[in-house]
């Protein structure tokens, strides 16, 4: 409950230091430099802070971000980053061969002529329900237009290499007036408001009126410094290892999805870029000692020549805002990159402090702060909730992690939502369980997911003659275009000829 007015405490902000240099970091700078241009916005990287640094997929929040809101041009982003296209995930999961999630619509939906949504038909085949489900399903990116090019619109997201964007990020940030600097982290001093003022090796003691958290694992400001308590998500999350490795691409196709594939003792991710394959086998160290997972990763990818190990733990700080202190990214929370939301919730933190600091006139106080731990508190709940319907309901595999998966999985907030699903089915109806609004996902996602995986239910439909050619037909609409669309190597090819144009 938000603080009454009495309770209000207020502190101006003109000058904000941004401590890390990664991803979530130059985002941040970024996006309050790039939208409230009279902030002075330092960002200090600091090498003993690091990076993860593997390569990232996003979803299509980071496109529609960088290009509309931020104003990045399409052409120098496309020429300087070098990313690929995603047109969703290709699940390996569940009883299915395989099957699609996309950033589309393919079961809050119903086609023409079907009395029921389309979910009530995807039981036996689910392949064609949407545009971007029959381009992965055919190896293609995009439809073709006119004169044969591609039509590069629409809800995608990118596969880039975590090297390649920061890079770009760090161009970008300058030039919209960022200082960057470099320098050692030392400490943080910590005051009434909170962080009274940084201490680095070659620059001394530094203060601002906020300061962004951006040290990634270490979360050195809002976690250390200030002692912010951390909620763990352990009792739907069960990983808390992944090994990544990869290789040069050789004549593999370059795909327009990631994939993720069921493992025996978690999962894997397999993110596409244009010269290189990223492979990650994500797992749980209560099931499987690193020799063991390490000897399924190699047989299954006998290409990997070379792997790390990470250790991470699941969940995040009960506030993200404390005092003049705003941690995004890791220095917030973590979760594994099952639905490569890490990009995302980066973006949703920087935003929604973006719009508070202009609402509040650069004076944000009480109201300001709860507003914005509350939204990204449920953000995180949100993605928690959702990747554990992903563990809860595979049966692909009869090992003792997934056996562990489906007994002891918690669904949090959703488990009404499932309740309801039992009874009626994958009916978009389940929109009015959804807990909060907005909804990152939407009932789109947790239906993809819960039709994907042929999760039972009580409801099932008998479809008549005259659904199933009306079923038919709306399938062959998607399935005709994607036939003839271009694959991610020819639209890299496209784009790259001297008479393309984005507009």
């Amino acid at each position: 409950m938000l603080g009454s007015m009495t309770q209000e405490r207020h502190f101006c902000v003109n000058s904000v230091l941004v401590l890390g240099g990664g991803s979530a970091g130059l985002l941040a700078a970024l996006t309050l430099k790039r939208l409230i241009p009279a902030l002075e916005v330092r960002l200090v990287r600091s090498i003993q802070l690091g990076v993860i640094g593997v390569g990232e997929g996003t979803t299509a929040v980071f496109p529609d971000f960088l290009f509309n809101h931020l104003g990045i041009p399409k052409e120098e982003f496309y020429r300087e980053a070098k990313p690929t296209w995603k047109q969703g995930i290709k699940f390996i999961w569940g009883p299915r061969d395989h099957f699609f999630y996309d950033f589309e619509f393919q079961y809050d939906q119903r086609f023409e002529g079907l009395p029921k949504a389309n979910g009530y038909y995807a039981h036996d085949d689910c392949t064609d329900f949407s545009q971007a489900c029959a381009l992965m399903q055919r190896d293609k990116a995009f439809p073709t237009g006119a004169l044969g090019k591609p039509v590069v619109k629409g809800s995608h997201a990118f596969h880039i290499e975590n090297h390649n964007l920061v890079t770009y990020l760090e161009t970008a940030a300058k030039r919209a007036g960022v200082v960057l600097e470099d320098d050692v982290f030392l400490s943080a001093e910590t005051g009434p408001e909170g962080i009274a003022a940084l201490n680095f090796e070659k620059s001394g003691r530094r203060t601002a009126d906020l300061y962004i958290d951006a040290s990634g694992f270490k979360s050195e400001l809002l976690g250390k410094a200030l002692g912010e308590k951390f909620k763990s998500f352990e009792g739907g999350l069960f990983c808390d290892r992944a090994m990544t490795g990869g290789w040069q691409r050789d004549d593999e196709p370059v795909q327009a999805y990631t994939t993720a594939e069921t493992m025996d003792h978690g999962w894997c991710w397999q993110i596409e870029h244009e010269g290189h394959i990223n492979r990650g086998y994500v797992y749980s160290s209560r099931f499987a000692t690193e020799d063991e997972v390490r000897e399924e990763f190699l047989r299954k990818n006998p290409k990997v020549t070379q792997t790390r190990v990470l250790e991470y733990r699941s969940g995040r700080h009960e506030r993200g805002w404390v005092g003049n202190v705003v941690a995004v990214g890791n220095a917030s929370g973590f979760v594994e990159p099952l639905e490569a939301t890490a990009l995302a919730q980066i973006l949703f933190e920087c935003r929604w402090l973006q719009e508070l600091l202009e609402m509040s006139g650069r004076r944000p106080g009480t109201h300001e702060r709860e507003f914005f731990n509350h939204a990204v508190g449920v953000a995180w709940d949100e993605i928690r909730d959702f990747l554990a319907f992903h563990y809860r309901f595979n049966t692909r595999l009869d090992t003792p992690f997934w056996r562990h998966c489906r007994e002891h999985t918690d669904l949090g907030d959703y488990q009404p939502l499932y309740e309801l699903y039992q009874e009626i089915g994958p009916s978009p109806m389940l929109a009015q369980m959804l807990p909060n609004r907005p909804n990152i996902y939407g009932i789109e996602g947790f239906l993809a997911m819960l039709v994907g995986m042929q999760v039972p239910h009580g409801n099932p439909h008998e479809a008549s003659a005259a659904e199933l050619v009306a079923l038919q037909a709306g399938k062959e609409k998607f399935a005709r275009r994607a036939a003839t669309g271009l694959n991610v190597a020819d639209t890299l090819a496209a784009i790259r000829k001297p008479s393309w144009q984005w507009t």
